[in-house]
């Protein structure tokens, strides 16, 4: 495993991080997910991504993540979560209020049993809150010791601008990690956000490298959905249909399949591998149901790819320059 500095921070993590979206704590049992965060911390993971909505009920994958990482020295691992949607009824039960980041901080530390978080996200942009209020819930936090970094997930442009505006003004702690998608298919953030962070000093840990299993290759056009697949669990499916909708884009995707073999590398591991050519992106996060996909995936760390190899892949994808 190799390890990349996180921005400006003084957090080295690895490149291959792993996450529990869609996985712990709803398709995943908890003895299987706890395998699965076992492996990867033996095989240098350590970096555990999660957030209070992960979960059939929130903090419900906090609480299965906490109790994994419990086998570990704490000082070894850095562990996230994330804080915005809706959890409850009540009005306060969602966005990046002072009052509701604060409040379900102390219920994340309550159910991962940590005495601090890492990384805490605001896990989309709050357009109801004061922007301001939201930083400085965030800065007194660091303060207190309950997190020792802060980040946001899929901010546009302008809203990290005028996020680093306002703690540049107010001299505010600033902000670490950006978590948007990224891969292959998605490659909005090359164009203002990775140029944006780096000038700030802002390291970006994407999720969702391989689009959702997509660049696996194991949805084949024409071909019913592969039993026990993401795509064919009615509970999760929907977030991978926008990638099955576009036929010639499967078979598109089915080409890549000899770059991968002659550069001894899995769909999988091509797609990690391919992300983390940017050094712009620290780590990429990777969900997993079994051990035996921990282990592949993190066979990416360390792989380049050739400038041909990349050229071949955007002429494939038909996103050559």
């Amino acid at each position: 495993m190799e390890y990349r500095r996180l921005g400006r921070s003084g957090l080295k993590i690895s490149e291959i991080s792993l996450g529990s979206w869609l996985t712990y704590g709803t398709r995943v049992e908890a003895e299987a997910a706890k395998a699965c965060i076992r492996k990867a911390y033996e095989l240098g993971v350590n970096h555990f991504d999660c957030a209070v909505v992960y979960g059939s009920r929130p903090h419900e994958a906090e609480e299965v993540v906490g109790e994994a990482l419990r086998e570990f020295p704490r000082h070894t691992y850095t562990v996230t979560s994330k804080v915005f949607w809706k959890v409850g009824p009540s009005t306060y039960d969602q966005g990046l209020s002072r009052k509701h980041i604060i409040e379900r901080v102390e219920m994340s530390l309550k159910a991962m049993k940590l005495d601090y978080i890492d990384i805490y996200y605001a896990h989309r942009y709050d357009p109801q809150t004061d922007l301001e209020e939201t930083l400085r819930a965030f800065d007194d936090l660091v303060a207190q010791g309950k997190i020792l970094y802060y980040g946001f997930s899929q901010w546009t442009p302008a809203q990290v601008e005028n996020m680093m505006a306002i703690v540049d003004k107010r001299n505010l702690r600033r902000p670490v990690a950006s978590q948007p998608v990224y891969n292959m298919l998605d490659r909005y953030i090359e164009n203002e956000i990775m140029p944006i962070c780096q000038r700030e000093g802002i390291g970006q840990i994407v999720f969702s490298p391989l689009a959702q299993g997509v660049l696996t290759g194991k949805y084949k056009p024409g071909m019913p959905l592969p039993e026990g697949s993401r795509a064919a669990d009615p509970k999760v499916g929907q977030f991978v249909k926008r990638y099955l909708s576009d036929e010639e884009m499967l078979e598109r995707i089915q080409k890549l399949r000899p770059i991968a073999e002659r550069n001894g590398l899995t769909m999988a591991q091509l797609a990690l591998a391919w992300v983390l050519r940017r050094p712009e992106v620290t780590s990429a996060l990777i969900g997993a149901s079994r051990p035996e996909q921990v282990e592949e995936n993190v066979k990416a760390s360390g792989v380049k790819l050739s400038e041909e190899d990349l050229k071949e892949i955007d002429e494939v994808l038909g996103q050559a320059q």
